[in-house]
């Protein structure tokens, strides 16, 4: 059992550090691996808890934690999680949670997030003319330009007017 929840230990001592040997485990990957393997429930074990028992188990000034002090910490949040069961007991339980468990990775970004910029029916004024129907972008020279030369600015109502009131 306890070679089984040592696999496990070594799968998320790696994680994020490829030069890590899976000996030590940082606060981090332990946090990772309590909620991955649901022995935090967010209400008898909570991430405080995690980091509390990591913090206690731990050397002083050590960042990590070896598998033989993980142990420990899992056999003090076993009590907490089951707190009707023995120490030992409540170790092998947590160990069964943590059975062939491996760190769960969130994937890229969908394209969903690019599809709001390029949906037409979403832009409206002088960003529509940009895009044509399919969402792909118009020619390199962009929305068709014309130049007024009459001398008004642009969208001036009075355009035209001067020479009809002198």
């Amino acid at each position: 059992m306890a070679s089984e929840a040592e696999k496990t230990f070594q799968r998320f001592a790696v994680l994020g550090d490829s030069s890590s040997s899976g000996a030590e485990i940082n606060n981090k990957n332990l946090s990772k691996l309590c909620q991955d393997c649901g022995i935090t429930d967010g209400k008898t074990v909570t991430s405080e808890d995690v980091d509390a028992v990591f913090n206690k188990v731990k050397a002083k000034d050590a960042g990590t934690i070896t598998f033989q002090q993980f142990t420990e910490a899992m056999k003090e949040l076993g009590q907490k999680r089951f707190k009707e069961q023995s120490p030992d007991q409540g170790l092998e339980d947590i160990f069964k949670l943590m059975e062939g468990k491996n760190p769960a990775t969130t994937g890229a970004a969908s394209a969903g997030a690019v599809d709001r910029h390029t949906d037409t029916s979403k832009h409206t004024g002088s960003h529509e003319e940009h895009l044509d129907d399919s969402g792909k972008g118009k020619d390199i020279a962009g929305p068709e330009e014309t130049t007024d030369n009459s001398g008004y600015g642009r969208g001036y109502k009075g355009d035209g007017t001067y020479d009809k009131k002198n």
